[in-house]
């Protein structure tokens, strides 16, 4: 009894001082480091395989076009797994879910690492897609709990223009760490760079995030799966699956795909509606209007920014004859300038006018993209794509800003999921429009049908902004 007494005490005083610190301190290092690090891991593989392609297809005799299945599998994976992961996070917990994830991630990198043929390879980037999904999610539902727990009203803008910084960092880096890595050892390094990074993510995480409150107490195993609205999670991958095959197969379209598609969308509207928890709440995206204008915005930011990753290192491989390492470096200074503007960002609490400055660098980076030519010095390069980094992280940690105040609060990590497959859709369309633009040869005819493209996107997000009187209402609301 004395026993049972005294480990009661010590739980209690342990508590205490776990709630003492985070008063204190509710954002410190401790807390936010691996939330970064599990975050990042999506841009990481997203961004690193890259340079491993061609040794890839060297290794397993196929052709390099035959190696893009390892991307789409993954964005595919991603783009389905982020708002269920979020959703799963709601349920179980995010610090059950995010540990999930990185045990998966360590599980992906290990098979791949070993791999010895395409299939386990593409196994092997589901596996990453599934467990870097947890990552971003669930630590938005930590963040957010942890901000209530401690009576934050406002957003931590700091720790989301972190996140923000995090995601900008390893996507500019993640092509010369690949290019290093294959070039030092071999393609299984992409691969097996996420074992060291997991296993270092997975500690911090269970030493310095507080456990989940137990959820799952007293629940049957019906009422859980009512809960997570599995059938809504099964049609919206479906509907998902079916939309990004046909925006794979274009120019070539794939008009059964979208059909699918499109019945697909219908038939988990239909189900939605009745559902009693629904996984994608139709009615609060048709009556918080700002929430899906945020996603909408987004998007075609993101869009509007894979399309420069994708079409420009394409043009200037072909025009200025550099290697795709070369090409990767050049993009270094993009990368980090929209990692300074997240961080200047971040500092002040405010959503339109940033949006704005992002939008007004898009036209403005657009049209400069207009006289590129295969004469143009490396310097003008370089100066299109800074324009690019500084809207990308602006309006990142911007979007994410409004998320975070428009989303319900016990639904963030399904809505934050949800932002993100509205990126993967972009991206997907922004690979899409390249390869449409470069379908027969890359020229400087192609790269300005793309500039054109961007154009017509980066005036829809101004016009969309500007109009937007629910911007400003919320900064009023949230003054810094």
């Amino acid at each position: 009894m004395d026993a049972s007494t005294d480990a009661t005490s010590s739980i209690r005083a342990s508590v205490h001082r776990e709630a003492t610190a985070m008063e204190a301190r509710p954002f410190g290092p401790r807390f936010v480091a691996p939330l970064f690090m599990g975050s990042a891991l999506n841009p990481i593989n997203s961004s690193v395989i890259a340079t491993a392609l061609v040794s890839i297809a060297a290794a397993m005799h196929v052709s390099v076009g035959m190696t893009s299945i390892l991307i789409s599998s993954l964005y595919l994976t991603s783009a389905i797994a982020q708002p269920t992961a979020g959703r799963l996070s709601e349920e179980f917990g995010p610090r059950r879910v995010f540990l999930g994830g990185i045990t998966i991630v360590l599980l992906g990198g290990i098979v791949g690492g070993f791999a010895h043929n395409m299939a386990t390879l593409v196994v092997a980037r589901v596996l990453i897609g599934l467990g870097t999904s947890a990552g971003y999610p669930s630590a938005m539902l930590l963040i957010r709990r942890r901000a209530a727990t401690v009576g934050l009203v406002s957003p931590p803008v700091t720790v989301l223009g972190g996140l923000a910084i995090a995601g900008a960092a390893t996507v500019a880096i993640g092509p010369t760490i690949g290019g290093l890595l294959v070039g030092w050892f071999d393609w299984r390094a992409a691969f097996l760079i996420n074992v060291p990074i997991a296993c270092a993510t997975f500690v911090m995480a269970m030493l310095w995030v507080a456990t989940d409150h137990d959820q799952l107490r007293g629940r049957s195993s019906r009422e859980v799966v009512t809960r997570i609205d599995l059938a809504g999670v099964v049609g919206f991958g479906s509907a998902m699956t079916a939309l990004l095959v046909f925006l794979l197969s274009l120019p070539d379209a794939d008009w059964i795909a979208l059909a699918t598609s499109a019945a697909a969308w219908l038939a988990l509207v239909a189900w939605e509606l009745r559902a009693t928890n629904p996984f994608l709440d139709v009615r609060l995206l048709a009556s918080n209007l700002p929430l899906t204008r945020t996603y909408i915005r987004s998007g075609l930011t993101l869009l509007g920014i894979y399309v420069i990753l994708y079409g420009l290192t394409q043009w200037i491989e072909a025009a200025q004859g550099l290697s795709a390492y070369q090409a990767g470096l050049l993009l270094i200074p993009m990368g980090t300038l929209s990692a300074v503007a997240a961080r200047v960002v971040s500092r002040r609490n405010t959503i339109r006018t940033p949006l704005i400055i992002s939008a007004v660098l898009s036209l403005t980076g657009a049209v400069a993209t207009l006289f590129l030519t295969t004469d143009s010095p490396i310097v003008a390069i370089i100066a299109v794509t800074g324009l690019f980094g500084l809207m990308s992280g602006s309006s990142n940690v911007t979007n994410q800003t409004a998320l975070y105040r428009e989303a319900p609060a016990e639904t963030v990590g399904t809505a934050s999921g949800l932002l993100r497959t509205f990126g993967y859709v972009g991206s997907i369309a922004a690979a899409t429009i390249t390869g449409v633009a470069f379908r027969t040869h890359v020229d400087d005819a192609g790269l300005h049908h793309v500039s054109w493209i961007l154009i017509a996107i980066s005036v829809v997000v101004l016009v969309m902004t500007v109009f937007d009187r629910q911007l400003t209402r919320a900064d009023r609301s949230h003054p810094d």
